[in-house]
């Protein structure tokens, strides 16, 4: 047995996982390259090695989870990441020039690949799997309705209120806002393809799209928020976003941002991720938000339901592995396994409480006599 694999296998052993198991999590070698790649390369390489082939495993997402409960990726880092930070530092990977860049490389791979994925809805953030009433729902399009109906409940949306969707992806949001509560409104993306089928989605309706970028908004709004969107500013830029969203809304305003958050600040992504799903993104951390909205928003409330993320992926998982035979040829088997290893790879942070996904409410002044929080 080869040095580096002994070190590999040592390693796994930290999180209960065996090379050749029985058991689901346990990973099946095919390529021996797998051990040195894994080594060098850290989370890149084990990513791009599942891409390859070299290696599978029963379930992904089971042993995902163990690796990132054990924290492994902080004991096999690989170069990468230490270029990685440094790039992220010494450049703002999300400046308006590069903004249109994930539009094009991650919302733009196709509209089919996402309407079968998402479900009836094209909402792609975190479900919110209980009602009104807190009854648990099981299935995938209530729990999309079910948040979309949170965020217009908390933001007290009235009829006559003009409204902002700050990354509006394809539209589903503002669509519901103005069919449930009677509101009219302007949605921003960067996703071409996106803004196309959004546009159509709101036909009839009081609600204008643009593909644009969050930085040239500078007019007034009852309401605003921004759904799944805030991971793609980047930490260079928070103080920018807030200020615009604060620009955008009078003082009886209210602002609801919803996004993944991670437990310790940092300033860039995995680089796996960077490189095949979402580049130039990072998470935010709690400290970031605040010390970037201070001054500019009083905290109304700050609800994390991040557990309801796994459930989530999970659903998107099942949906999208049915419609594969149906899908066209361009999502050829390492689209695949790529799109797999992102699926899994997300469920296990949220599984391991690494990242959550939070509901911020903000108010310019301050909402008179106290802010209620619906549920």
């Amino acid at each position: 047995m080869s040095a580096l694999r002994s070190r590999v296998e040592e390693l796994l052993s930290l999180a209960d996982v065996r090379v050749g198991g029985d058991r689901p999590w346990d990973p099946h070698v095919e390529d021996e390259r797998f051990y040195a790649r894994v080594l060098a390369q850290g989370s890149l390489g084990l990513g791009e090695s599942y891409m390859d082939g070299w290696w599978h495993v029963p379930s992904l997402d089971g042993l995902l989870y163990r690796l990132i409960k054990a924290e492994l990726d902080q004991k096999v880092r690989g170069w990468g990441v230490v270029l990685d930070g440094l790039r992220a530092r010494l450049t703002n990977l999300q400046s308006r020039r590069r903004s249109f860049e994930v539009g094009e490389r991650h919302y733009d791979l196709g509209n089919d690949l996402y309407s079968a994925m998402l479900g009836r809805r094209l909402v792609y953030s975190c479900g919110y799997w209980r009602g009104r009433d807190g009854a648990a729902l099981d299935d995938l399009d209530a729990a999309q309705e079910a948040k979309l109906d949170l965020v217009c409940r908390k933001l007290g949306l009235q009829a006559g209120m003009r409204v902002l969707d700050i990354g509006c992806g394809w539209g589903e949001a503002l669509k519901f806002a103005a069919e449930r509560y009677g509101i009219s409104g302007v949605g921003v993306t960067v996703s071409r393809e996106q803004a196309a089928y959004a546009r159509e989605l709101c036909q009839g309706l009081p609600i204008e799209i643009r593909l644009q970028d969050y930085r040239e908004l500078d007019e007034r709004f009852d309401r605003s928020f921004s759904l799944g969107m805030f991971e793609h500013v980047g930490v260079k830029n928070y103080r920018t976003y807030f200020e615009v969203s604060r620009r955008c809304l009078g003082d009886d305003g209210l602002f609801l941002l919803h996004t993944i958050g991670t437990n310790r600040s940092v300033h860039h992504t995995d680089p796996w991720i960077g490189k095949y799903i979402f580049p130039n993104s990072m998470l935010p951390s709690a400290a970031q938000i605040t010390q970037a909205s201070e001054g500019l928003f009083v905290l109304e409330d700050w609800h994390n339901f991040g557990a309801d993320y796994d459930r989530t992926l999970q659903a998107w998982r099942a949906n999208v592995e049915r419609a594969w035979p149906a899908l066209d040829a361009r999502y050829d088997e390492r689209f695949r396994r790529m799109w797999r290893f992102y699926l899994a790879g997300s469920m296990a942070t949220f599984r391991a409480r690494h990242s959550q996904l939070w509901q911020l409410v903000l108010s310019p002044k301050g909402v008179p006599g106290g802010y209620v929080a619906p549920r």
